[in-house]
């Protein structure tokens, strides 16, 4: 006990010694951003995770780039593809979190797209998908982050 007192006292004074001072926290202070017009943006988002956090995460991504390009004179298209375990976004019932995000990238534009494939290794009726509508099935989700990538859209890596 005595040799982990002393090890600790030797680690806080070479801590203390080399002038460590933990970070303060401060207050929001708004930057100066000069950026050139962003024009039109073509962002591909897949999720293919089954983690609520990653979706929330993955939708205020989307909702805060919508606003800040729109914000600097450009538009953003927002394509959000569903595949594998990330179909269970929008599975029922959604917690209500999830809805009001979802509803809010809905709103701001961004279209929803669910991997046809996964519905029938899930063996999921797309009825009970929150707000999916028969035109956002694509035949593989897969394939179309691929087809889109190939096609003037830049996929956004982070699931």
């Amino acid at each position: 006990m005595k040799n982990q007192i002393r090890r600790g006292s030797v680690l806080f004074a070479a801590v203390v010694s080399i002038g460590f001072v933990p970070p303060v926290r401060a207050e929001y202070v708004e930057p100066n951003i000069r950026h050139a017009q962003y024009g039109e943006v073509k962002v591909l988002v897949p999720i293919t995770s089954d983690d609520p956090s990653v979706w929330l995460f993955r939708l205020r991504n989307v909702g805060n780039g919508i606003k800040a390009i729109s914000g600097l004179g450009g538009n953003m298209q927002a394509k959000i593809v569903l595949y594998g375990a990330g179909v269970k976004m929008l599975s029922q019932p959604v917690d209500p979190k999830l809805k009001e995000a979802i509803d809010a990238a809905r709103a701001a534009g961004a279209q929803f797209n669910v991997c046809n494939v996964t519905l029938k290794g899930m063996k999921l009726d797309w009825h009970t998908l929150y707000g999916l509508q028969e035109g956002d099935i694509v035949p593989s989700g897969f394939a179309e982050v691929g087809w889109l990538a190939t096609n003037g859209w830049v996929v956004n890596p982070a699931n």
